[in-house]
C-alpha cells in the first residue's frame, strides 16, 4: 500500500492549498510598467534628438496643405524641384565661338546649329544688352555623357568587386576557426575584416581621394576595402559551417588541410560564394553612383555638380539613368540566379 504522506507530498503546491490561496500569473506588474516607462522615455528622447518630432509636424502640415488650407515649405520645396526637373534634359549645347577649329561642314552626328538671343546685364550702362549667338546643339549629347559616366560607375563596381574577392578569400580562410594556423592569425584576420567592414565607403573614398586625387581610382579602392570586410566574414562563416562528413573522410585518408579545403570545403560553399559575390557586385554598382559626390569618379560627380548648380532637369536625367541601370541589373541578376540554381 502506498504511504498517504507520500501521496500528499507529491501534490503540487496549488493542489495542496485552497483555491482562494492560489497565486495567479500577473501579466502586468510594476516592474513591467517601469521598464516600459523607461523605454518610452528613451524613445521620446531619441526622437527629439533626431528631430523626428519636427518631421512629424511638417509632414502633417504638408498633408493638410494638399487640401489648400495652409502653406507648407515641404510641398513648396518639392514643387520647385518637380517644376524644374521635367522635362528631362537629353540635349547638350555649346557656344560655337568656344569650339576650337569648328567646321560647319562637318557637324557631329544628329547635331545642328541654332541661333539664340541672350541677355546680359552691362554694369557700366546699367542696361540689358541683347546679343544673338550660335550654339552647336546635340539632341542626345547630354544623355550620351550621362551614359558614359554611368558606364564608368559600372566599371568601378566591377573592379571594386574583383579586388574585394582577391582580398577576402585568403582572409576568409585565415578567419575560419577550423583552418586558421593559430589563434593569433585568426584574431588578426578577423580584426582586419572587421575594420574594413566598419569603415563607410564615403569616408574611405575621401581618404583615397586625398592620396590619389579625384577620379575612379579612389572609388574602386574604397569599394574594394569596405566590401572585402563583408565578403571575408561571409566566406569565413561558410567555411566554418561546411558539412563535416566529406572533410572527415578526406582527413582519414591522409589528405592535408589544403587538399581538404580544395576538394571537400570549396565545392560545398561555392554556390553560396557565387551568390555573395553577385550581391556585392550589385551593391558596389549602386554605391559607385554615390561615391562621385566626394570626387571618387563615376556618375556621382556629375550629379553633385548639377545639383549644386540647381540644374534639376539634368539631375532628373541622371536619376532616370541610374534607375534604369539598377532595374536592368536586377533583371539580369535574377536570370543568372535562375540558371545557376
Amino acid at each position: 500500500m502506498s504511504n498517504p504522506s507520500s501521496i500528499s507530498s507529491s501534490k503540487s503546491p496549488n493542489e495542496a492549498r485552497h483555491h482562494s490561496q492560489w497565486a495567479l500569473h500577473r501579466a502586468i506588474t510594476p516592474k513591467l510598467v517601469g521598464i516600459l516607462l523607461l523605454v518610452f522615455i528613451a524613445l521620446a528622447w531619441s526622437a527629439k534628438n533626431t528631430e523626428l518630432d519636427r518631421a512629424a509636424i511638417e509632414t502633417g502640415q504638408a498633408i493638410v496643405a494638399l487640401t489648400g488650407a495652409t502653406d507648407s515649405k515641404v510641398l513648396d520645396s518639392a514643387g520647385r524641384f518637380l517644376d524644374d526637373a521635367f522635362p528631362f534634359t537629353f540635349e547638350s549645347s555649346i557656344e560655337v565661338s568656344r569650339i576650337d577649329n569648328f567646321d560647319r561642314d562637318s557637324l557631329p552626328l544628329f547635331s545642328r546649329i541654332e541661333s539664340r538671343e541672350t541677355r546680359e546685364y552691362d554694369a557700366f550702362t546699367e542696361t540689358y544688352l541683347t546679343e544673338t549667338k550660335e550654339y552647336l546643339v546635340n539632341p542626345i549629347g547630354y544623355l550620351l555623357k550621362v551614359l558614359a559616366k554611368m558606364w564608368e560607375s559600372i566599371e568601378m563596381g566591377f573592379w571594386g568587386t574583383v579586388l574585394s574577392v582577391a582580398i577576402s578569400i585568403p582572409l576568409g580562410v585565415l578567419g575560419a576557426k577550423n583552418y586558421t594556423p593559430n589563434k593569433l592569425v585568426y584574431t588578426g584576420a578577423r580584426t582586419i575584416l572587421g575594420f574594413h567592414r566598419a569603415m563607410p565607403e564615403l569616408i574611405i573614398a575621401l581618404f583615397f581621394v586625398l592620396m590619389y586625387g579625384f577620379g575612379p581610382i579612389a572609388g574602386i579602392f574604397a569599394l574594394a576595402m569596405h566590401t572585402s570586410g563583408v565578403l571575408g566574414k561571409f566566406f569565413s562563416d561558410e567555411i566554418e559551417n561546411a558539412p563535416e562528413g566529406p572533410q572527415a573522410a578526406l582527413k582519414a585518408s591522409g589528405a592535408g588541410s589544403l587538399k581538404v579545403l580544395r576538394f571537400a570545403v570549396f565545392p560545398q560553399v561555392f554556390p553560396a560564394y557565387v551568390a555573395y559575390v553577385q550581391y556585392i557586385f550589385e551593391r558596389n554598382i549602386r554605391t559607385a553612383t554615390i561615391l562621385g559626390m566626394v570626387g571618387a569618379g563615376g556618375i556621382g560627380m556629375e550629379l553633385k555638380g548639377r545639383w549644386d548648380l540647381f540644374d534639376y532637369s539634368h539631375v532628373s536625367t541622371i536619376l532616370l539613368v541610374i534607375f534604369i541601370t539598377v532595374m536592368t541589373l536586377e533583371v539580369v541578376s535574377q536570370r543568372i540566379r535562375g540558371r545557376s540554381l
